[in-house]
């Protein structure tokens, strides 16, 4: 009888061990050419609570770096978590703007060679562009979610989210999307060791980058 108990124990324990174990989740994002897209936010919140969300909602809040270098913003785009912190840097020879209107967060320095910006607290959910008035062509985008797990795709188009088992509403976000376009959603149900795989496609708007500045000012 001893032994059964045990035997029935071990059962249960490996049970519970593999429903903990991550999974992969592969996610690809494509345009509607089929061509790969870099820095798509993919998102994934569970349909319900566990306690790896908990935890992972519960964490300290980072401070991001954003620098300003070759007259660009470096990120392109950057995931932000609700209480996470900003600091612009400007690492170039002319002065440098960064500012934002948008109802997340609105904003406005003045950076010049090596300077700083002082840590600026990202509280709302939602989407933040930033721009500067001395360099057109530069810009970068803040996603602020509360998701816990999200990435950011590469030059592939790809990422891997590491899940627990269950039922997740899995997010493609893009910042050049079309005014009003909403996000992609896909619900995905996930079984212990048993990858899977979410392809999007998403309908882009022209990259504004590739478009000179109207003037250019050196300091």
């Amino acid at each position: 009888m001893g032994r059964i108990i045990l035997q029935l124990t071990a059962l249960v324990l490996l049970a519970a061990s593999a429903l903990a174990r991550p999974v992969a989740l592969d996610v690809s994002v494509t345009d509607a050419h089929g061509a790969a897209i870099a820095d798509a936010v993919i998102t994934a919140a569970p349909q319900s609570v566990s306690r790896e969300s908990e935890a992972i909602s519960q964490r300290v809040p980072r401070t991001h770096v954003i620098d300003q270098r070759n007259e660009t913003f470096i990120p392109y785009v950057e995931v932000f978590r609700p209480g996470d912190s900003v600091i612009f840097r400007n690492s170039d020879r002319t002065r440098h703007h960064a500012y934002s209107f948008s109802s997340a967060r609105q904003f406005d320095f003045v950076l010049g060679s090596g300077e700083d910006s002082p840590p600026m607290v990202l509280d709302k959910i939602g989407t933040i562009a930033v721009g500067c008035n001395i360099h057109d062509k530069m810009i970068t985008f803040f996603y602020i979610t509360d998701a816990p797990w999200f990435a950011r795709s590469e030059k592939s188009g790809k990422v891997q989210l590491d899940l627990p088992a269950g039922t997740y509403a899995i997010r493609a976000w893009h910042p050049l999307l079309p005014p009003g376009a909403r996000e992609d959603v896909r619900i995905v149900s996930i079984a212990a060791d048993s990858p899977k795989e979410v392809a999007f496609s998403l309908q882009l708007m022209p990259d504004p980058r590739a478009s000179m500045d109207r003037e250019r000012v050196g300091y």
